[in-house]
């Protein structure tokens, strides 16, 4: 088990702070997925159009966990509470990884607006030093967490991840019930955004179960889908990603920037952004 730290203090060289000539009084915490990239360009996007932005290096990073495993959800929360000292609403916007980091801790820590591409429903688990646990930690525990199905071989080369994940969840049902995100605690606005095409996991069904759990507990969710477009998405003034682990995404560049574009206006007005 890990021990409690508090992580309010992330250095220059892990973040990049935007800030808006306007401000539309919203400040955002901008994560990353498996890249471990610091989201700069997306940032500047954001801030463009009135929103505070912190993007964040969450593991890797200088003090950081070397890998997403047992990461502390605090690293998020000290960060929020940091960003709502200079605004009137704050929200966390993350992809992938990220987007599992941020609704895991907008289900512990109030936030106004939660925004997640290529969500996932559920709890993963990290591999650092041959040892498997929790993506994360809240108060030194490790959350409840699917782990891998260790038959599971990859038939692509670059490898496609979404059977994995997939396999992994229907081997341990009972599992995968202890390890879902308790969403339905997510009290502010919820945009889930994912790509029909997407290869890494099923971004898709994850958005469904999500909606479909906050709705049984009367929460609202919107999510945006494009059939084509694949684990990444695109905004509108945004250049193609390139980098991170390599993997099979799925989709195409204008795919994506077709869900990009589809999710923009749903963005905007969750993050009560300056169109």
């Amino acid at each position: 088990m890990t021990t409690p730290r508090r992580h309010a203090s992330v250095p220059h060289a892990d973040r990049h702070d935007a800030f808006p000539e306007v401000p539309c009084g919203t400040a955002v915490l901008l994560l990353a997925g498996s890249s471990g990239r610091v989201e700069s360009q997306r940032a500047d996007l954001l801030a463009r159009h009135g929103a505070r932005v912190r993007a964040i290096r969450w593991f890797g990073g200088m003090g950081q966990r070397p890998a997403p495993h047992e990461v502390p959800i605090e690293l998020f929360i000290d960060q929020l509470d940091l960003l709502r000292r200079d605004a009137d609403r704050v929200a966390i916007f993350g992809t992938s990884f990220g987007a599992e980091a941020a609704l895991v801790t907008a289900s512990l820590h109030p936030v106004d607006a939660t925004v997640a591409v290529a969500p996932s429903s559920v709890v993963w688990a990290g591999l650092t030093d041959g040892d498997w646990s929790s993506h994360w930690t809240s108060r030194g525990t490790p959350l409840p967490a699917v782990s891998f199905d260790p038959s599971w071989v990859s038939s692509t080369v670059p490898p496609e991840y979404r059977s994995l994940y997939e396999a992994s969840i229907d081997r341990a049902p009972d599992a995968a019930a202890a390890a879902a995100i308790r969403t339905e605690y997510i009290t502010g606005v919820v945009v889930l955004i994912a790509g029909g095409d997407d290869r890494v996991w099923p971004s898709g069904q994850f958005a469904a179960e999500i909606s479909a759990r906050r709705s049984a507990h009367g929460r609202e969710t919107t999510v945006v889908t494009h059939p084509a477009a694949g684990h990444r998405m695109v905004l509108p003034g945004e250049t193609v990603a390139a980098g991170g682990v390599t993997m099979e995404r799925g989709g195409s560049p204008s795919a994506d920037a077709e869900l990009g574009a589809l999710a923009w206006p749903q963005i905007v007005h969750a993050l009560d952004l300056r169109a």
